[in-house]
């Protein structure tokens, strides 16, 4: 999804420097043609998630990840999200690889390189090339609710939680600066409403 308007009056990373990395593109998506396209596919998201017998998929098996620390980032999942590490190894010189389980047939393969240094890299939305972000789904609501408290706790979010209509979405930051995202679905969502980037949600704004 797209991350929300920049917000000064919230603690945690900044949204003019964070996912959008600029107030215009977000501007530009807010009302766009670009946007309505997402809000198009989000759509037809929810209505495909209704029928998946005519897949020949049922998810993502894994996406693979660059840390600059292995125990900091395992550690950072395992205490958010209470993730679990099923898989650790030496694969070859100067070479760390391991897998955290974050669903049930869902992980992260973790990659940690002597000398590599493309986690350090920090790049606005849209200027990260292929792959942009990951967004993780939350079981409920209330795991969802522990998992923005936790977040917020470290620091790595500003807790802002926006309402795109199906969904409810939270933007975080790990360690290596990688920025992800929370999903669930909403409960308080209308059928066919769809709401911009930057909607609050109402039920975390009291």
């Amino acid at each position: 999804m797209v991350r929300g308007e920049e917000r000064s009056d919230r603690p945690g990373p900044s949204r003019k420097s964070g996912l959008l990395g600029h107030e215009a593109v977000a501007d530009d998506l807010a009302g766009s043609e670009v946007a309505q396209r997402l809000f198009d596919g989000l759509l037809e998201a929810g209505r495909r998630s209704w029928n998946h017998g005519a897949m020949l998929l049922d998810g993502i098996n894994h996406v693979a990840v660059l840390t600059n620390d292995t125990d900091r980032l395992h550690a950072f999942y395992r205490e958010v999200f209470d993730a679990t590490v099923s898989h650790d190894e030496s694969p070859g010189p100067g070479m760390r690889l391991s897998f955290i389980d974050v669903g049930p047939h869902t992980e992260l393969n973790v990659f940690q390189v002597t000398g590599n240094t493309e986690a350090e890299h920090q790049t606005p939305m849209f200027g990260r090339g292929r792959l942009d972000h990951m967004g993780l789904h939350a079981v409920s609501v209330d795991a969802f609710d522990t998992i923005r408290q936790r977040l917020m706790a470290r620091g790595a979010t500003d807790g802002f939680v926006t309402d795109f209509g199906p969904i409810l979405s939270l933007f975080f930051v790990d360690p290596d600066g990688l920025e992800g995202e929370v999903c669930v679905a909403n409960p308080d969502r209308r059928p066919g409403v769809l709401n911009p980037p930057g909607t609050p949600a109402a039920r975390y704004t009291t």
